[in-house]
């Protein structure tokens, strides 16, 4: 039988982290909040058919249309105007975000060019784990055949977590695959 990572958490994760912590409550144990999937245009700042691209790149992976981030300011030395889109983010929650993440963990990191797992310092002091994924078309639903230009995109994991040990347990108990000393080498 097949498990989902929200079952995992709930039957596993929770028990793992209550022993680890010394946590009361089901409660205090840390757990994901979103998911949040951002693609910077750059380049590609001044071609609409590229900020397309990018666009429906977001809509296959999410499964949910995008949100374009705009420019606030003007700034001159960057050649860019208030009002320009300069990127692309989707935030993922509840089912969606557990389906997204268990996506990422079992196929599409194992997809990734090079990868020999995640980095450590990628969990910040607060509990989140922010991934930097050079190539998109690591993820399945997009087809290498149908791509113009390869462009990278950030994931960043928001967790409840209140210190980076508390998100690194959690993050561990959940199966991300993080580098150890035997894959360092």
């Amino acid at each position: 039988m097949k498990t989902s990572l929200r079952e995992i958490y709930k039957n596993e994760a929770v028990k793992q982290l209550k022993k680890e912590f010394g946590y009361k409550n089901d409660f205090q144990v840390p757990s994901l909040e979103k998911a949040v999937l951002n693609i910077g245009v750059g380049k590609g700042l001044k071609d609409s058919n590229f900020i397309e691209n990018v666009e429906n790149t977001l809509l296959r992976i999410t499964g949910q249309k995008p949100v374009k981030t705009k420019v606030k300011k003007s700034i001159s030395n960057f050649k860019i105007r208030e009002g320009m889109t300069i990127g692309m983010k989707a935030t993922l929650r509840g089912k969606r975000m557990y389906d997204f993440i268990e996506k990422l963990i079992k196929v599409t990191l194992p997809r990734v060019r090079d990868f020999r797992g995640l980095e450590l310092k990628s969990v910040d002091k607060k509990g989140n784990l922010n991934i930097g994924i050079k190539e998109h078309i690591s993820f399945p639903e997009i087809k290498a055949d149908e791509i113009e230009k390869l462009h990278g995109l950030e994931i960043a994991i928001v967790t409840t977590a209140k210190t980076k040990e508390e998100g690194l347990a959690l993050f561990k108990a959940l199966g991300f695959p993080f580098k150890t000393a035997e894959t360092k080498k």
